[in-house]
């Protein structure tokens, strides 16, 4: 496919196709520390356990 293309024109595509990447990979790294924030301070037991009592709460209410 490529053996078309000059030299000059692969290494540009390369170069192109490879800050793509970078940038992809910078956004997706950002998007993951936004959802990581602040986890270290939450309490998932006590959040689980009270969805989970506000769940049965519901449910009693339909019955």
């Amino acid at each position: 496919m490529l053996e078309n293309i000059s030299e000059k024109t692969q290494l540009i595509i390369t170069i192109i196709v490879l800050a793509v990447l970078f940038f992809a990979v910078v956004k997706n790294n950002t998007r993951n520390k936004e959802k990581r924030y602040d986890r270290k301070s939450r309490n998932f037991r006590k959040n689980f356990y009270d969805r989970r009592k506000q769940q049965n709460q519901t449910d009693k209410k339909r019955d």
